[in-house]
C-alpha cells in the first residue's frame, strides 16, 4: 500500500518520540560515566595523569574502528544496529562495578566505548532522516534536549544515591541499566532508516567538515580527559560537587538545545561555530592559568554547557550531503574526530607528567584557536544537497510499501 501524508507524519512522530527516549536513556548513561569518571579514576583506581591519558587513548581508539564496523553494517536498519550496540555499552559500563585493576579497567572500557562509538552517528543520522525539510536544526535540537533531560535525571539520581551513602561503584550498574532501556527503545523506531550503500564516504567537498571534526576531537578530548581530572586530582573536588556541576550543565543543555537549533536554522552554522570556538579558546586559557578552584568551577560549567553549539557541525553536513550519504559522512566525521581523540589524551598525559597540567590545557587552547580559523570558511548557508527532495530517508518521504 502507498503511504499517505498522515502515515508519513505518524512514522516521523513515532520515530522521533522513540529516538528521543533512546537519546535520553543514553544521555543518562553517558553523563553518569563522564560525571563519575574523574572521581572513580582518582579515588577508586588511583590513576596518575599519564595513566588517565593512556586509558582515554584506548577508549577513543574505538571511534576509529566504529567507522569500519558501520561500513560493514551499512544496509542494515539503523535502529537495529543501535539496539545491538547499546547492549555493549550497558555491559561494559556496568562492569566498572567489579573492576579493581588497570588491565580490566581497560578491557571494560573498550567494550562500552566500542558500543558507544558505533551508536554516536546514529541519533543524528536518524534524526535527519525523520526531520521535515527545513527543520533539521530544530529536530536535532529536540533530540539533544532529550539527551540533556535524561542526563539531568541520571545525575539527580546519582546525587541522591551519593547523599544516601551509596558508593560510586554501584552507580555504574544504574548507568548500564539505562543503556538497556535505550536499546529497547530503538526497536520501536521505523526500520526503513538505513544506509543505502555499503561504502565509506570520503569526498573533497566534505573536507572542511572533516577538518572541523578533527580539531573538535583534539579540543574536546583534552577537556574530557583532563578538566574534571584536574578539579579532582589537583583541587580535591568531591563527587557530590562534580555531580551538582553536571546537573547544572544538563539543565542548561535541556533549555538551550532547542533554542540553539532554531538559531542555527536562522543565522547559519558559520556564526555559531566561530562564536563557539572563540569562547572555547578562552576557557582553556582559564584552565591553564586560573588557580582559584571556585573560578575554575565557573569555567568548567561554561565550557561544558557550550558543547550544545557543536550541533552546528551536524546541521552543516545535513544540508551539504544527500540523504544516502549522510550516515557514512557523519561516521567519517566521527572517525576524524577520533584520529585526534586517540592521540591527544596520550600526548596530554605525557605533557602533564613532564611539563605540568598548564601545558596540557594550552594544547587544547591551540586546537580551539585553529577551529576558529577553520570555522570562518564555512559558508553562511548550505542549500539542501538534492533540490526539492526532503532531507530524509526515501521510504519516509512516501511511495514505498509498508
Amino acid at each position: 500500500m502507498i503511504k499517505t501524508d498522515s502515515h508519513i507524519e505518524h512514522h516521523r512522530a513515532r520515530g522521533l518520540r522513540f529516538l528521543c527516549i533512546a537519546s535520553a536513556a543514553v544521555g543518562f548513561t553517558l553523563t553518569l560515566q563522564i560525571a563519575l569518571n574523574a572521581n572513580f579514576a582518582v579515588e577508586e583506581m588511583n590513576l596518575s595523569g599519564f595513566q588517565q591519558g593512556l586509558l582515554e587513548m584506548f577508549r577513543e581508539s574505538c571511534g576509529i574502528f566504529a567507522l569500519g564496523i558501520l561500513a560493514l553494517l551499512a544496509g542494515l536498519a539503523e535502529p537495529l544496529i543501535g539496539a545491538a550496540v547499546l547492549i555493549f555499552l550497558a555491559v561494559g559500563l556496568g562492569s566498572y562495578c567489579f573492576v579493581h585493576n588497570y588491565f580490566w579497567l581497560i578491557i571494560a572500557s573498550l567494550v562500552w566505548s566500542q558500543g558507544l562509538h558505533i551508536w554516536m552517528p546514529l541519533p543524528n543520522s536518524m534524526g535527519l532522516a525523520l526531520a521535515e525539510p527545513g527543520r533539521e536544526g530544530r529536530r536535532i535540537g529536540q533530540i539533544q534536549a532529550a539527551g540533556a533531560a535524561g542526563s539531568g535525571l541520571g545525575l539527580v539520581c546519582a546525587l541522591a544515591l551519593n547523599i544516601a551513602g551509596v558508593a560510586i561503584r554501584p552507580l555504574y550498574i544504574v548507568a548500564g541499566s539505562a543503556a538497556l532501556i535505550a536499546s529497547v527503545a530503538c526497536l520501536y523506531i521505523p526500520r526503513q532508516i538505513r544506509t543505502e550503500k555499503p561504502r565509506l564516504i570520503i569526498r573533497r567537498k566534505y573536507g572542511l567538515y572533516y577538518l572541523l571534526n578533527f580539531l573538535e576531537g583534539w579540543r574536546k578530548q583534552i577537556f574530557l580527559a583532563f578538566a574534571g581530572f584536574l578539579l579532582v586530582k589537583v583541587y580535591g573536588t568531591p563527587l557530590s560537587t562534580m555531580l551538582i556541576m553536571w546537573i547544572v550543565v544538563q539543565a542548561v543543555g535541556w533549555f538551550s538545545s532547542p533554542v540553539v537549533g532554531r538559531l542555527i536554522d536562522r543565522i547559519g552554522e558559520r556564526k555559531i561555530l566561530v562564536f563557539y570556538y572563540s569562547f572555547m579558546t578562552v576557557c582553556f586559557l582559564g584552565y591553564a592559568f586560573i588557580r582559584s578552584k571556585y573560578i575554575l568551577y565557573g569555567v568548567f560549567l561554561l565550557d561544558s554547557s557550550f558543547f550544545v553549539f557543536a550541533m552546528a557541525l551536524t546541521t552543516y553536513i545535513g544540508r551539504l550531503a544527500p540523504a544516502n550519504e549522510k550516515t557514512m559522512t557523519l561516521s567519517m566525521g566521527v572517525a576524524m574526530n577520533h584520529v585526534a581523540a586517540v592521540t591527544m589524551p596520550l600526548v596530554g598525559g605525557i605533557v602533564w607528567k613532564y611539563l605540568g597540567f598548564k601545558w596540557t590545557f594550552l594544547i587544547g587552547s591551540a586546537a580551539a584557536g585553529a577551529s576558529v580559523m577553520a570555522a570562518m570558511r564555512v559558508p553562511d548557508r548550505i542549500r539542501n544537497a538534492i533540490e526539492g527532495v526532503p532531507v530524509g530517508i526515501t521510504p519516509l518521504a512516501g511511495g514505498e510499501p509498508d
